[in-house]
């Protein structure tokens, strides 16, 4: 059946089509196919149409893409599954998400990838994008068929959760992964260095009691793989970058023209070590929250450039994982419902500009992930969010589509909701309904 909406009078925001004006636009089934002042006016007469007034000060963005989420299936469904997986990111105003292969059994065949996105063609809604394994079973030794992944689907390959090691094993991931032009993404951790460590290691930890994580195991495995990027020539992204010297060496590696990229998550844009406050497992999470010095450094790289992409790093767990010793707590919190209304905060203190944090949502993830560009224009597909960024509210337990509720950001008030995401001109969500 043909589909026809009709946007009016919305302020439609497109930093890398160098789009912000208050325009209508119009889409025909999947694509967008005009877009300008008024010129959905006569569109909007058709009987068959969907005409959308939005609230006054709307924004239509392009839609969102997250390089890093953890679905949970197959193997602990519990937590979450692909369809609420999918369903929390439709709400988040997320078009397209990328899932990481530490799944129940490991995304390390095209076995699994295949059944991936098989069961997220049975869900519908928002594309989904596996991430196959660096190494069989993340053990940091025999690499995965990468050849393989790629073909049933895979946009790239991570052990995330485990960081590889081995200098060896890394440089071969990096040259077999460049022939089939996928973007090796690394959990940046020396495990000899954080071997019982529960959080940053600084003041906090020290009155805890708690064994410190340093920055240093993070920093050593930038480092030495920014190196290997440079000898093998290869696609190198740091995942989850949460330190200061992770943007200093990221910043001299662009500087001579490797192709290296890195994402940052919310949580590390915005709490530091101080949220774990009384051991509050909410705020454990890996890497984990640093300093101020490093929130500062992660913004400003954010807000340049050096860093390129916002990342949520969805990590659902049970009320057992979190409700539970700080040392027996599992790490992660999620984030896909929260990502963009959080970091609007940011925006609205002047600590980011607005266009940089849409860029890093949408054209960054994408360019990085090799995935059809999110644009606003004519001809372009219409993978669309609508945001209210005047409207305040609580976030709240019960208005989570998540099947988990892990987050230290309940019963914070925040400004700006996503209000409708549209996949390929389908409404894959609309309010609350």
């Amino acid at each position: 059946m043909e589909r026809l909406i009709v946007f009016r009078h919305v302020r439609a925001i497109d930093p890398s089509s160098s789009l912000d004006a208050i325009i209508d636009v119009v889409i025909e089934n999947d694509r967008i196919v005009r877009l300008g002042p008024n010129v959905g006016a006569e569109a909007a007469k058709a009987d068959w149409a969907q005409v959308i007034a939005p609230p006054p000060g709307a924004w239509l963005l392009p839609g969102l893409v997250d390089l890093h989420a953890h679905l949970r299936e197959p193997g602990q469904e519990s937590k979450e599954d692909i369809r609420s997986g999918l369903g929390a990111a439709a709400a988040g105003g997320f078009t397209d998400v990328c899932a990481m292969p530490n799944t129940v059994p490991v995304n390390d065949s095209r076995m699994v990838t295949e059944a991936m996105l098989s069961r997220a063609h049975e869900v519908g809604g928002p594309r989904l994008h596996p991430i196959g394994a660096i190494t069989m079973g993340q053990r940091g030794e025999a690499l995965t068929e990468m050849g393989d992944l790629r073909e049933a689907g895979a946009v790239a390959v991570s052990d995330d959760g485990r960081c590889v090691t081995s200098s060896s094993v890394m440089r071969r991931a990096l040259e077999y992964a460049s022939v089939f032009d996928m973007p090796v993404i690394q959990h940046a951790e020396d495990h000899a260095l954080t071997e019982g460590s529960q959080m940053h290691e600084g003041s906090v930890s020290t009155k805890l009691g708690l064994r410190g994580w340093p920055r240093v195991a993070e920093d050593i495995i930038v480092a030495r793989d920014l190196m290997l990027a440079e000898y093998t020539g290869a696609r190198y992204h740091v995942a989850h970058a949460s330190t200061e010297g992770t943007v200093r060496l990221l910043r001299e590696a662009k500087s001579r023209g490797l192709r290296v990229s890195a994402e940052v998550t919310p949580h590390h844009l915005l709490l530091t070590h101080e949220a774990v406050g009384l051991y509050d497992t909410a705020c454990k999470v890996n890497p984990p929250l640093r300093e101020e010095q490093d929130v500062q450094a992660l913004r400003e790289g954010l807000a340049d450039g050096t860093i390129d992409a916002v990342a949520t790093d969805h990590a659902p767990h049970g009320i057992l994982d979190k409700h539970c010793e700080f040392a027996e707590a599992k790490p992660g919190m999620i984030g896909l419902e929260l990502c963009l209304p959080l970091l609007l905060g940011l925006v609205e203190q002047g600590a980011l500009p607005l266009n940089r944090l849409v860029e890093s949502l949408t054209h960054a993830p994408s360019s990085i992930a090799r995935l059809p560009d999110k644009r606003i224009r004519e001809g372009a597909r219409a993978d669309l969010v609508l945001v209210d960024p005047e409207e305040r509210w609580t976030i709240e337990a019960s208005r989570l589509r998540s099947k988990s509720k892990n987050t230290p950001f309940l019963g914070r008030n925040v400004k700006g909701r996503v209000k409708m995401t549209l996949v390929a001109g389908n409404i894959v969500f609309n309010g609350g309904s």
